[in-house]
């Protein structure tokens, strides 16, 4: 899909947090309290990222995840805005996702803070 398909297939806010890089507003995020369980994927390709296995409440106004499904994601070291932070991407795609920091409260020590434009929850068959 090329840049103007992606531009007709989300909303504005979905083009500049995935393919711009930008950020939702914190606490504004229609998935910051999901509780459902089942797969978050990516808005723009489907490509699985996040088991609502992994997701907590960090506080920070994003939705976070411990661990992403091995080999879904690919970090990028960002030094914008003479911040030192680790950008995350779709491995399939490469939309921006948000960032990981190692500051998580389980034994991954990873806290993916991730914007929810950037993802679909395809809940959990009975």
């Amino acid at each position: 899909m090329d840049e103007e398909e992606l531009k007709k297939k989300l909303t504005p806010e979905q083009y500049r947090v995935l393919r711009e890089k930008g950020t939702e507003a914190p606490f504004s995020g229609k998935l910051l309290h999901e509780k459902g369980e089942g797969m978050y994927r990516c808005t723009v390709c489907g490509n699985p990222l996040f088991s609502s296995d992994t997701k907590f409440d960090s506080g920070t106004g994003w939705p976070s995840f411990d661990q992403a499904i091995p080999g879904s994601t690919k970090i990028i070291t960002d030094d914008s805005y003479g911040l030192h932070r680790e950008e995350v991407v779709c491995a399939q795609c490469g939309s921006h996702l948000g960032h990981v920091f190692p500051d998580g409260p389980t034994e991954t020590g990873s806290r993916y803070c991730i914007n929810s434009v950037c993802l679909e929850l395809d809940p959990k068959k009975s």
